[in-house]
């Protein structure tokens, strides 16, 4: 429990200066703005102040206004449920407190709790003994829920949805950048993906083209019948090839074999790995080749790959191995296609140099054609790359799918944000004006009907003339209102005025009727209009 504590008082204090830090001078005086309008309305002489405090009194409610205005920032729940046990708190100070709840608190949970903590306190510290006596209780209560409804509730709902669009506003904006940010990072590695394939095959066409310029040269350069200056002229050619190979390695660098169309597969397949023999045989390069098994139609991308192994292994045994003998292998298994190239080792003894380049971008591609790539050196000094190749096409391995960020989750917010405040505000709204409406179509008094009028006729005994008549009854206007336009009372009689149920607006008045008794029955039926304003 005291480590929870801890929690949130380290969390109160971490928002209370996230929000001092944000303070701007714009927003210090909007509050001393909405401080100063508060003060002006609610503390005498102001137009909404309900007490006429003065002296050390008024300095008193001024310093608790001065107090509690700043800290609804940090405290709004709680500033809203005491401003409501506050007496002397005006109409205006519980809208800014009640609008300032709704815009600070988050969770709809606390929010609801707030609110309904907040109409207890309202409840409890309503004065119902000093409403007016002629005002029924039910008035009084619907009266209740109006001061709530516009003060509190109303104000509250709209400082929750003011609050709701804000953070989906700021939601719309960060989503926005953010996917301005995915779309510069996407077009970024669609221009590498595509720099790579071209780089991967400048290495395995250019490369393979430059070592076999190279091969040509150093064995042209052994023909007796030349010159010095042919040997010369062959020496440069051989050197330039060797530099373009050198510089060719550097532009590239590392190369990684990236998900995307075959670099031209018609003409570089399993089937081509006899004319890169042929060439290889031509440029010099003692390299025989190995067929067996029964021939097995290959998907696209493996047979592709194969040609490829055989390329670089080619290229590897001329660039490290030269005048090394160089087998090459391409055999059909019952299961998978098996691709090697080995080489004897060099004839000066140089030893076997590390993995170039090109074999971690062919490493990467026959992974992407779903085989696995040995390289290595045998133990009798040379070098031998081998691949095993599925004969079925194999799907490209899947990227890893972006988790679903959870901040972005409905809290369905954002799809529907300010739908529950203008729904509450609504519902605020249909019981205030539903209930008057109600009320106002209910009778406020009884009266004599026309029926029960036709039915009273003078000489009547006075018992069945009150039993027609509504008792108790509380009039449109006062008693002593109902005389005073009245012609006199007959001599003697006891008299008793009731509203008849037969009102007209033309009459701008209230027609009132007089029964008269004298020795138990009645002696007079009138009626006359109490007229409004005299």
């Amino acid at each position: 429990m005291i480590t929870a504590v801890r929690t949130k008082g380290e969390a109160f204090r971490a928002d209370t200066l996230a929000r001092l830090r944000a303070l701007t001078p714009v927003r210090l005086v909007g509050d001393l703005l909405v401080m100063v309008g508060v003060l002006l309305l609610d503390l005498w002489p102001g137009p909404w102040a309900e007490s006429k405090a003065s002296g050390w009194t008024l300095v008193a409610y001024f310093a608790v206004y001065v107090v509690v205005l700043p800290l609804r920032h940090l405290l709004p729940a709680t500033a809203m449920i005491a401003g409501a046990a506050i007496p002397f708190f005006g109409p205006a100070m519980m809208v800014v407190l009640s609008y300032t709840a709704g815009r600070r608190i988050e969770s709809w949970v606390k929010a609801v709790v707030s609110t309904a903590m907040t109409f207890v306190v309202v409840v409890l510290l309503w004065d119902w003994d000093q409403r007016p006596l002629d005002i029924e209780p039910v008035y009084g209560m619907l009266i209740l829920v109006t001061i709530f409804g516009v003060g509190v509730a109303l104000p509250f709902l709209v400082g929750r949805y003011l609050a709701q669009r804000e953070a989906l506003v700021q939601a719309m904006q960060d989503r926005e950048a953010r996917m301005r940010g995915e779309h510069r990072m996407l077009s970024r590695q669609v221009r590498l993906r595509e720099r790579s394939r071209i780089a991967q095959d400048m290495h395995d066409s250019l490369g393979h083209r430059l070592s076999l310029i190279s091969v040509h040269a150093g064995a042209l350069a052994l023909d007796p019948s030349l010159g010095d200056k042919q040997r010369e002229a062959i020496g440069v050619l051989r050197s330039a090839a060797l530099t373009g190979m050198g510089e060719l390695r550097a532009i590239i660098g590392v190369l990684r074999a990236e998900d995307g169309p075959d670099d031209d597969p018609a003409t570089r397949t399993a089937e081509s790995i006899d004319s890169l023999v042929s060439d290889a045989r031509k440029a010099g390069v003692l390299v025989s080749l190995v067929r067996g098994g029964q021939a097995h139609p290959l998907p696209s991308r493996v047979s592709h790959a194969a040609y490829r192994v055989a390329q670089e292994g080619l290229t590897n045994a001329a660039k490290h191995a030269p005048g090394a003998a160089v087998q090459v292998t391409v055999k059909y298994e019952p299961d998978a296609l098996v691709v090697e190239v080995r080489n004897n080792p060099c004839r000066n003894g140089s030893p076997a140099q590390a993995p170039g380049v090109g074999l971690i971008g062919l490493t990467e591609r026959v992974r992407v054609a779903g085989g696995i790539l040995h390289v290595g050196a045998l133990p009798s000094g040379g070098f031998r790359i081998a691949a095993v190749l599925p004969y079925e096409e194999t799907p490209l391995p899947d990227e890893p799918e972006d988790e679903q960020d959870e901040t972005e989750s409905p809290r369905g917010i954002r799809k529907w944000a300010g739908v529950g405040s203008i729904a509450g505000a609504s519902l605020v709204l249909v019981v205030i004006i539903g209930g008057f409406t109600y009320l106002g179509a209910q009778p406020v008094t009884d009266v004599v009907s026309q029926e029960n009028l036709d039915r009273i006729q003078e000489g009547q005994a006075e018992a069945d003339v009150l039993a027609l008549l509504p008792a108790g009854d509380e009039p449109l206007v006062a008693d002593g209102e109902r005389k005073s336009q009245a012609s006199p009372e007959p001599p003697g009689a006891r008299c008793v005025y009731h509203i008849t149920d037969e009102q007209s607006y033309l009459a701008k008045g209230t027609r009132v009727v007089r029964f008269c008794f004298r020795d138990g029955k009645l002696v007079e039926k009138k009626i006359h209009v109490q007229r409004t304003g005299q």
